[in-house]
């Protein structure tokens, strides 16, 4: 009998940074995804981890120990007034696709912001690119607008489009967001965190 796969999804630490590398720097080498044309090095990536970490969740998937995917969440602007809305990513190891570990992590993703007090989060994605643009109509976004040829890179123009999910419903008086840290005390952080596992589709 073939033993099944320990997938976790959990927090980030400084240490998955060259796990994390591996699987940003082709997107970064050889298509137009991200803007951002050389890969950041493992000691970037982990101060980028702890950095995001002291408001804000990073998550990775992991099948037996190895980090397959990861999400987080990123302030969308600076001032007060935009603390309730935030910008996702989420990346996925070339072998670990097309089974659920994108929709797991935003699974979670969405959860731990939800308790944090965020109420909308958006999601920029570089066309074409028909797969990620598939990926977050699944995910309930909402595609708003597009800006075209808004980058050049990979010796060619590019379009960019925002798509936008609610996280929450939008109060009167929202309380300030609950940082990342203090969300982690609470009783059922574990679960919370891991609240995406059911969607992943790994034996």
């Amino acid at each position: 009998m073939e033993r099944e796969s320990d997938v976790r999804i959990r927090l980030a630490r400084a240490e998955d940074a060259a796990a994390i590398r591996d699987i940003y720097a082709p997107f970064c080498e050889s298509t137009a995804v991200t803007f951002e044309e050389q890969p950041p090095t493992e000691a970037e990536l982990a101060d980028r981890i702890e950095s995001t970490l002291e408001t804000y969740p990073w998550l990775v998937c992991t099948i037996d120990g190895r980090v397959v995917g990861y999400t987080y969440a990123s302030r969308l602007r600076k001032r007060r007034a935009y603390q309730w809305t935030v910008e996702l990513s989420v990346y996925v190891a070339a072998d670990a696709r097309s089974s659920g570990v994108g929709r797991g992590l935003y699974e979670s993703l969405f959860a731990v912001l939800e308790r944090q007090g965020v109420r909308d989060a958006y999601a920029v994605t570089t066309m074409p690119n028909p797969e990620s643009e598939r990926f977050h109509e699944r995910m309930g976004f909402e595609r708003l607008a597009d800006f075209p040829a808004m980058g050049h890179t990979d010796g060619d123009w590019h379009d960019v489009a925002w798509w936008r999910r609610p996280i929450a419903p939008k109060t009167a008086d929202p309380k300030p967001i609950t940082p990342l840290l203090d969300v982690i005390e609470d009783p059922d952080w574990d679960s919370l965190v891991r609240t995406g596992e059911t969607h992943l589709e790994i034996e």
